[in-house]
């Protein structure tokens, strides 16, 4: 058996989310220095590309992964 991967869907109320934010509403990480940390040390990617800018507006529909989680983000 492989790594046991988690997915999960965030829903937001606005057409886009900026990457830290997300990261932090979907409890991947704890606080925004961990996100920072992340992002920058490019564990981070959107639509299957790296992001290293944690300002970066994720759409609804974007898939970010970090690890082993997977997260959608839906239209609340």
């Amino acid at each position: 058996m492989g790594p046991v991967s988690e997915r999960i869907e965030v829903p937001i109320r606005d057409e886009v989310i900026r990457l830290g934010q997300l990261l932090k509403l979907a409890n991947a990480v704890e606080d925004g220095a961990q996100a920072r940390e992340a992002i920058e040390a490019g564990d981070v990617s959107v639509d299957g590309e790296v992001e290293t800018r944690r300002g970066r507006q994720v759409p609804v529909g974007a898939t970010v992964t970090l690890g082993d989680l997977t997260i959608e983000v839906t239209p609340a």
